[in-house]
């Protein structure tokens, strides 16, 4: 079959590093093809950060109306919840944002190639890269491809698959009783108990979904604290927050085996400094969390000798001050979750921009590794940036901090959600801001000023005589920076 199409670029993965690469690209002026064996958007927009927010949002809503209602002086009886509606709607968002990113490729005379990719060379020189399209063929998250459909060419190739949930290695997800996040979306009825096993942002996102209608959740972590990737004042501020909701969790703690039975899965598991110190939990259904791996089944032939690292695609960006995103194979690229952490929808994003506009030889600033926002989406929300109080330490910085309690934050209160914190951490004597670590109302959105702030490189004191909006949770950050310096007010 000989290739009759060819493109100045060639997108594998229309997620959010995919497809707003090629969005780029095309605007840069480069024909630009965008190939996806699913539905546009990728995992992010259509199994992972987007409709997981509207099951977020509509707990929340159901959680303040029937436990919180009374405190506001609304009185709300014999509510009951259409499961079907309530997880159908966060089904419905995926396809408007489906439609959502063939508009842009229309608009931007991006070719829409459904299939397979499976790259079968690079560009060395003489010929260009050659990509086969097939069939999809396996589930959503695995296969090879089936049939060759066509073969296109292109001068280069971005690779944006992402990434896929990892299985536990003696207890692989059967989409029943043993579930990933995939499976965790589309329930068709609520379990009343679930075990989850793990406990970053996706495990305690579903804990939060689950444990707000009522099922009994159970969190296991292997490591000494609950969302192990954030400052340790914020990861004991939420197990305090998720315990008082009702959820159990154990940290410290690593899994033997996952047994299913009559009454449901049963997880043993046992000390990870003592392993005579044993328990186990039965719950109806059990969640694997335990992070994501690279996705790239079927998408190299055995000969393009394509470089990995721990699976994950290797290129310059670890490497080099400005990388291109060069893998070890001329003309091809790859950007986001499948070279490895962080492994972050919008770090992909930023990526994508970047590659296209070096491939185009455009300056570009690139991405900043020392600052990328982290959110954690729960109720209380989570959201850090830079690094956490122990990264500083052991740096060996002289630093100041601001921690603010927002139980004296009067928007906060206002709004009947005053738990948490505002810290921020800054260098001696300039005040350099170098971290940011929010727990409460809004964090995922306040954390973007420390951002902008870092940027700029901004420092304590520009925080400080910037005037902030009252009554707003921003304030809040005012009042961080102010603690840096001894002169907090509302605390």
């Amino acid at each position: 079959m000989s290739a009759e199409r060819h493109f100045d670029l060639l997108v594998i993965g229309s997620g959010p590093g995919g497809y707003v690469g090629a969005i780029r690209a095309a605007q840069l002026g480069l024909k630009v093809a965008c190939i996806d064996r699913d539905k546009l958007g990728g995992v992010c927009l259509n199994w992972g950060c987007i409709p997981s927010k509207a099951l977020l949002h509509g707990a929340e809503v159901y959680d303040e109306a029937v436990n919180h209602g009374k405190e506001w002086g609304i009185n709300v009886n014999d509510v009951t919840v259409d499961w079907g509606a309530f997880i159908g709607r966060s089904r419905k968002i995926t396809g408007q944002l489906n439609g959502g990113v063939a508009y842009l490729f229309k608009k931007n005379n991006i070719e829409h190639i459904e299939g397979h990719a499976h790259i079968v060379s690079g560009n060395n020189g003489v010929t260009p890269c050659t990509v086969e399209v097939r069939t999809p063929a396996g589930d959503y998250y695995n296969g090879n491809g089936g049939d060759v459909v066509e073969t296109v060419t292109a001068e280069r190739v971005l690779i944006a698959t992402g990434a896929k949930p990892r299985d536990l290695p003696f207890a692989p997800c059967d989409g029943n009783t043993i579930l990933n996040s995939y499976h965790a979306m589309t329930l068709e009825e609520r379990p009343e108990s679930l075990v989850i096993i793990g406990s970053g942002a996706i495990g305690m996102e579903f804990a939060y979904v689950y444990n707000a209608f009522g099922t009994k959740v159970t969190i296991i972590e292997m490591l000494d604290r609950i969302v192990p990737v954030e400052d340790v004042d914020i990861s004991k501020l939420a197990e305090r927050a998720f315990k008082k909701q009702g959820m159990k969790i154990h940290t410290n703690v690593a899994v033997n085996s996952v047994e299913t039975g009559d009454n449901g899965v049963t997880v043993s598991f046992s000390n990870v400094n003592d392993e005579t110190k044993k328990d186990s939990v039965t719950g109806e259904k059990v969640l694997v969390a335990i992070g994501v791996g690279p996705r790239c089944d079927g998408l190299f032939d055995d000969s393009l000798g394509i470089e990995l690292d721990r699976g994950f695609i290797k290129t310059d960006a670890k490497e080099v001050e400005e990388p291109t995103y060069k893998t070890s194979v001329a003309g091809i690229y790859a950007i986001g979750d499948i070279i490895g952490p962080p492994l972050l929808a919008h770090v992909a994003s930023e990526e994508g921009v970047a590659c296209v506009e070096r491939i185009a030889g455009h300056h570009t600033f690139g991405v900043d590794y020392k600052s990328i926002p982290g959110c954690t989406y729960t109720n209380p929300q989570i959201a850090s940036i830079g690094m956490n109080e122990q990264q500083v330490k052991d740096s060996g910085i002289e630093y100041i901090k601001g921690e603010y309690s927002l139980k004296a934050h009067g928007k906060a209160i206002a709004v009947g959600d005053a738990n948490g914190i505002v810290k921020i951490i800054a260098s001696k004597p300039y005040g350099e801001i170098l971290g940011a670590h929010i727990i409460g109302h809004d964090a995922s959105e306040l954390i973007a000023e420390i951002g902008l702030a870092i940027r700029l490189e901004a420092t304590i004191e520009d925080i400080v005589s910037t005037m902030h909006a009252h009554p707003t949770m921003a304030e809040s950050i005012h009042e961080a920076a102010l603690g840096t310096e001894n002169r907090m007010i509302h605390n």
